[in-house]
């Protein structure tokens, strides 16, 4: 970790934050542990940002507390609180040379400027950058930009780091490989680390904790595995990846086991607390297998589009339980348009929900 730095937890109690008769976010409790990477997920309008906000103190909240470590910040403004922020438009200034970007925070607090202009090439080299000093912003790619935007945040050795929606400007190949350095330098340096975004493939693959929002509160807090595996509600399981969503039947309880009914296959599954009777399941498009051969308790279906992605296949099955989007890695397998099918159903991948 960084000299000077401490990774500080930070906690919210029953946080309100309303900008006249919205509320933006809505009784809000939650604790993030030190040095840990947490990601505030959700669609646009969900409140996530404000979140972020109201840790960094560009918000304050209308009713509840607001922790970092054991301090109360709730009614501090952000210059008093140890957080830095990195925006999704960076926020570099355009006049200004990369090193004096990274130098600008100590400049402003007083540190000569030799030695803030050291510090800032040393956290060049932290992340990568070493010997990109004397260009301007214009003169890099997004990648870069965005990495120079880290350094500036990391240089004032804050106690949380703050991303909003920190990959949305750089294309698909490039942010796979910036959130990866991302992960790499919040685990070297052990901050605590709080990242907005609406995408949940990027949740998945940064975060140690995941906090799900939804309509100004919180739907479900859990690590990645705990949030795909067994998602609260309907909700939650198709924001976490794809879902089909389907009816079925609770016939009979067994310890922690249900006996289902789906669409006239039976399947054995956790109850989860869901009483007899209809039951929504949640199925994702992987835990579906195709075969063109008939099979024992699976589902016969219609094959109505196939669309064939370099690494996979997807298809559209028309089932007895309605439409069913599958992902087929079996790539060499492709079954065209009208063709005749057995759905089968995987032991992993199928959850019983509530409806939400």
């Amino acid at each position: 970790m960084m000299a000077g730095s401490t990774a500080a937890s930070v906690r919210f109690q029953d946080v309100v934050k309303a900008f006249g008769e919205v509320v933006a976010v809505r009784d809000l409790s939650f604790t993030i542990e030190p040095g840990s990477l947490v990601t505030l997920l959700g669609p646009s309008g969900c409140g996530k940002t404000t979140t972020l906000r109201l840790i960094a103190g560009l918000e304050m909240s209308t009713s509840g507390k607001i922790l970092i470590g054991e301090r109360e910040v709730t009614k501090l403004p952000a210059s008093e609180r140890d957080v830095s922020m990195v925006f999704q438009s960076y926020a570099l200034f355009p006049h200004m040379t990369v090193l004096e970007n990274v130098a600008y925070g100590l400049s402003v607090s007083g540190m000569p400027k030799a030695e803030a202009h050291a510090k800032a090439e040393q956290q060049l080299a932290l992340v990568g950058l070493k010997g990109f000093g004397a260009r301007l912003p214009s003169e890099l790619s997004g990648g870069q930009q965005q990495r120079v935007a880290v350094a500036r945040a990391l240089i004032l050795e804050p106690q949380v780091l703050l991303f909003d929606e920190p990959l949305s400007n750089l294309d698909a190949k490039l942010r796979r490989h910036v959130r990866q350095e991302i992960c790499e330098l919040q685990q070297s340096l052990g901050l605590t680390t709080v990242y907005v975004t609406h995408d949940q493939e990027e949740a998945l693959a940064v975060s140690d904790r995941i906090i799900v929002m939804r309509n100004a509160e919180i739907a479900q807090t859990g690590t990645p595995h705990e949030l795909y595996e067994e998602p609260a509600d309907l909700f939650v399981a198709d924001f976490i990846g794809d879902a089909n969503v389907v009816t079925g039947e609770i016939k009979a309880l067994d310890g922690a086991l249900a006996v289902v009914d789906i669409g006239g296959v039976e399947r054995r599954l956790p109850h989860r607390g869901l009483p007899p009777g209809e039951v929504d399941v949640a199925i994702r498009p992987e835990a579906i297998h195709l075969s063109r051969e008939r099979v024992d308790n699976s589902l016969s279906g219609t094959v109505s589009k196939a669309t064939y992605l370099g690494s996979h296949l997807e298809y559209s099955v028309e089932t007895p339980l309605g439409e069913l989007f599958v992902i087929d890695h079996r790539v060499d397998g492709f079954a065209p348009p009208g063709t005749t099918v057995s759905v089968v159903m995987a032991d992993r991948g199928v959850t019983l929900v509530e409806s939400g």
